[in-house]
């Protein structure tokens, strides 16, 4: 079963939920707006279709944010969602909902029902949970180079610039140990303070995930809320039994195939990057995999996925389109290098 879903955004960066009334299986949970695609329906009709008898406004620009496989004891259903990013009216239940407005962050399910729990007092469907995972993510999530050639002061001077287009930035730098990697973490935390940006730090989850969970006395002012998670090479996942950190912090992985990214998914990954998309000058020679295989990879995943290599943010509307998060790119973010890699 195809379902259009859609995300409508306030300025102040709630979004839109509505309730299932009573009598509509799960009743009194909460879910996005949206509704079964009629058989030939295009996916932007069906989706301004479903809007206007819903809620009663007429959807005059969206774009895909994340589509992947739920499945039900009963079914699996094919959950199609769309960032609505233009509209013409105020949102009614006119279905007998409720709506509310509600930040992002208010939304995100817990992994278990408690004693006395139900899917109202949880909030939203499990079913959604990827879904606000990828209105949480950026867009555009800047990885910095291997290394500093110019000197760290250079480096942290580029970082700084970066961070005024990417919301995050994975600090990937293997020449460092973890706990260099930590200091220079700190050192770009007073960086990027007031650009907002946070850091993902690349690495082995066994050094790095401690090093994060209780960092040195000495680096924690430093660091603030710098710190926004651990992101790992792929072939650190197959050592996981559990997630390394915990909900608060993101994780993410680097994946190059189907089979990786699913074993990211079972290690609790919040998100992943897969690439490379296009040929790039770190990999001369290497055909990319194309935006076909990309979408094949990551449209039945219920996980936001980054498209990497060879992409910059002039490509954002091909890669939503092509069912990615959005782009995350070396050289296509970071100050003074071309969108090659």
């Amino acid at each position: 079963m195809h379902v259009v879903a859609a995300v409508l955004a306030r300025a102040d960066g709630r979004v839109l939920i509505a309730q299932r009334p009573a009598g509509k299986p799960m009743a009194g949970a909460w879910e996005f707006p949206g509704g079964k695609l009629d058989p030939g329906e295009e996916r932007f009709a069906g989706l301004a279709r479903e809007l206007d008898e819903e809620l009663g406004v007429q959807v005059e620009a969206a774009r895909p944010l994340i589509r992947y496989v739920h499945s039900y004891p009963e079914r699996d259903v094919d959950l199609d969602t769309w960032r609505v990013t233009r509209w013409h009216g105020e949102p009614r239940g006119l279905e007998g909902q409720a709506l509310d407005w509600r930040a992002p962050d208010t939304l995100a399910a817990r992994d278990t029902l408690g004693a006395g729990d139900t899917l109202a007092t949880m909030g939203l469907l499990p079913a959604d949970a990827a879904i606000v995972s990828a209105l949480r993510l950026p867009s555009l999530l800047s990885v910095t180079p291997p290394a500093a050639p110019d000197g760290e002061a250079a480096f942290l001077d580029a970082l700084e610039t970066a961070a005024g287009s990417a919301p995050l930035i994975c600090l990937r730098r293997p020449d460092l140990e973890p706990a260099a990697l930590l200091e220079l973490a700190a050192g770009a935390a007073c960086r990027i303070e007031d650009t907002g940006a946070r850091l993902l730090l690349h690495g082995e989850p066994a050094a790095l995930a401690p090093l994060l969970l209780e960092p040195p006395a000495a680096l924690r002012a430093r660091l603030g809320d710098a710190i926004a998670g651990l992101h790992v090479p792929a072939r650190s996942l197959a050592g996981l039994s559990a997630r390394p950190v915990p909900a608060s912090l993101w994780f993410g992985a680097s994946c190059h195939d189907a089979a990786e990214l699913e074993a990211a998914r079972s290690a609790g990954a919040d998100y992943a990057f897969l690439g490379p998309v296009q040929p790039t000058a770190s990999h001369p020679g290497a055909p990319g995999i194309g935006w076909p295989a990309f979408t094949a990879a990551v449209e039945p995943l219920a996980m936001p996925v980054y498209a990497i290599g060879g992409l910059g943010p002039q490509d954002l509307d091909e890669a939503w389109q092509g069912g990615a998060q959005g782009v995350a790119a070396i050289r296509g973010l970071w100050p003074g290098r071309p969108a090659d890699s």
